[in-house]
């Protein structure tokens, strides 16, 4: 369509540890234009302009319009679509950083509830966020610092008009989620969860019971198990070797590789290789 656009600009190499944007734009979508399904490793904040569409998370579709605002969180698989007779247009914001979760935490975003709705927040307080995160993008270092600055300014909007209190509950998760963002950012290493749980800044045995308490499984299943959900990307997408597939997410030995992929899809990397080709083919 020729009233359809795209501006976007994406951030190098040269991002800060605590909040850093990653790329941000807007786009004028045609019809039922679609992203995904496919997995983010950052978060990332659209806020439609104008139009309608459609925005699965999980198992859950949300139908969104003109007004609302939608996160992606890193790691969940997600899919959105443009409506096929008012296609939306949109502003995003995507970032990442040790201060993310906490901050996302603090709003009214969850996994469950990724959205907000129109009217609860002040559409030109977010729609003047993104504008300026976008006008202060550069390559340079003090770009990076003012797009930074932009950011938490921006993201300062949605804590200021939530409702949410936030719970010790809620700083327990809040510890989940930046392991979920270390483990998603370096699993390709041979990180430990002693590893994780430094970062987090808590002992390995409240990092193991937060796990429990919200993932009902442990930070060492848990990083097992998103090793091998690559490594699955890996195997369907590429001709790497198994060998270099079991070094790519983080397995330093194939043979403790393989006996980890089997225990968790009951068949060998290579013959869910096979059956996965055989199905598209």
């Amino acid at each position: 369509m020729a009233d359809t656009y795209k501006y976007s600009y994406k951030v190098g190499e040269d991002l800060l540890n605590s909040l850093s944007v990653y790329n941000v734009g807007h786009q004028k979508c045609e019809p039922e234009y679609q992203w995904g399904p496919g997995v983010r490793d950052h978060y990332c904040i659209h806020h439609i302009l104008s139009g309608k569409g459609y925005y699965t998370a999980g198992s859950h579709t949300f139908r969104l319009e003109e007004g609302d605002t939608f996160i992606i969180f890193p790691g969940e698989e997600v899919k959105y679509f443009a409506d096929k007779d008012e296609p939306w247009e949109y502003a995003w914001a995507g970032f990442m950083g040790t201060d993310a979760a906490s901050i996302i935490h603090s709003t009214e975003f969850t996994k469950e509830t990724p959205y907000i709705r129109k009217g609860r927040i002040p559409g030109d307080r977010i729609r003047d966020g993104l504008e300026h995160i976008y006008e202060v993008k550069g390559n340079t270092f003090e770009a990076t610092v003012s797009m930074a600055g932009a950011l938490y300014s921006f993201l300062a909007v949605f804590i200021h008009y939530s409702e949410r209190e936030v719970q010790e509950k809620d700083v327990q998760m809040t510890y989940v989620e930046k392991a979920e963002t270390y483990i998603g950012t370096n699993y390709s290493y041979p990180i430990t969860v002693e590893d994780v749980a430094a970062y987090v800044g808590i002992s390995r045995s409240h990092l193991f019971r937060s796990f429990q308490t919200y993932l009902r499984k442990s930070p060492k299943e848990y990083l097992s198990e998103y090793r091998i959900k690559q490594a699955c990307h890996l195997l369907k997408e590429t001709n790497l070797s198994v060998s270099a597939i079991a070094y790519s997410v983080g397995f330093e030995n194939n043979l403790y590789f393989s006996k980890a992929f089997k225990k968790q899809k009951q068949i060998s990397p290579s013959e869910y290789r096979k059956r996965k080709r055989s199905q598209t083919t």
